[in-house]
């Protein structure tokens, strides 16, 4: 395994040339292996778990979500713009890189306020602290991308397999593999502005998400279609910052751009077909089946599921002719 480990890194700084030293001896940092093996599991859980739940009863996992959810809220929230911690925070931290992390570790916006982070390009070590202190942020956002694969999971405990569609499987396992990289080559500068659009999100979905695991909370739940809209948007802003930086280049490695341009891509494509399925198609549906009830004289009232509707028509009792 060391052998084709240093085979790895070898490869690897061959292609991308040599690693960023500031992020050497961090935790799943040091080699690709675990981060591979994470994603492989994945894969399989996502291809076996349907199968293994096909004759079982779904679990409910309420508790557990919402307190899933809520942990991911904060840790977005954090991310995006939560200040240092306070010296008791961090008095029982041992491990000399968590010691550090909790000492100094700031968040996204304030590293990049306190930096004087350039919108339009920003190197990777041009900053001093600051730099550091996006370092140590992104790398709770690249550890988070690992977190979140209990989306799948639970989606495959919940038997809910419609949702585990092609974008999702393809999201969640290249954005931890991709994260890796980043973090060692790139894991500051103009790395930061995709990372912070994604936390903001992100908070705002694993809070709808939490609260729509509370059965009382799902009538009052509204926003859902905008997240998508907000994740769209998210896409075409990081587009034009990472454009900005080819436009008006720095020391930023621009390879690293043309990549995250390409993914975006990526990203906007899969997600505007989910958005067309979801929303485009489900309203058109809507329109058609509430013409036609009107075109035959009859009544539709919602019965508590989304696109499910009841003609009132079938509950009238025909009435008898009455002769002159």
């Amino acid at each position: 395994m060391e052998h084709f480990d240093a085979s790895l890194s070898t490869y690897f700084k061959a292609l991308l040339g040599p690693r960023d030293t500031r992020v050497k001896g961090w935790f799943l940092l040091d080699n690709y292996i675990p981060t591979f093996i994470c994603s492989v599991i994945y894969l399989l859980i996502v291809w076996l778990g349907p199968k293994y739940m096909r004759n079982k009863q779904p679990f409910s996992c309420r508790g557990i979500l919402v307190v899933y959810n809520l942990g991911l809220t904060l840790l977005s929230l954090y991310m995006f713009c939560e200040g240092a911690p306070r010296q008791s925070a961090y008095a029982s931290c041992t491990d000399p890189w968590i010691q550090r992390s909790c000492q100094e570790t700031g968040s996204l916006v304030t590293g990049v306020w306190e930096g004087k982070y350039n919108f339009f390009c920003q190197g990777t070590r041009t900053a001093g602290e600051s730099d550091m202190k996006i370092i140590r942020v992104l790398w709770w956002y690249y550890f988070s991308k690992l977190i979140e694969f209990m989306d799948t999971f639970f989606f495959i405990l919940r038997k809910n397999n419609h949702q585990i569609t092609v974008l999702h499987v393809y999201h969640h396992a290249s954005m931890l593999n991709i994260w890796w990289f980043v973090m060692n080559w790139v894991p500051c500068g103009h790395s930061y502005f995709g990372a912070t659009l994604n936390s903001f999100i992100h908070v705002l979905m694993y809070s709808y998400y939490g609260l729509s695991s509370v059965p009382s909370m799902r009538p009052y739940l509204w926003w859902k279609k905008y997240i998508t809209q907000g994740q769209l948007l998210q896409f075409v802003l990081t587009i034009i910052q990472t454009s900005c930086g080819v436009i008006w280049p720095c020391t930023f490695p621009l390879g690293w751009l043309y990549f995250q341009i390409g993914y975006m891509i990526s990203l906007i494509a899969l997600f505007t077909n989910f958005y067309i399925q979801t929303y485009n198609k489900k309203g058109a549906s809507r329109r058609k089946d509430h013409l036609k009830d009107h075109q035959n004289g009859s009544v539709a009232a919602v019965n508590g599921h989304t696109n499910s509707f009841s003609p009132l028509e079938n509950n009238v009792k025909p009435r008898k002719l009455q002769k002159d």
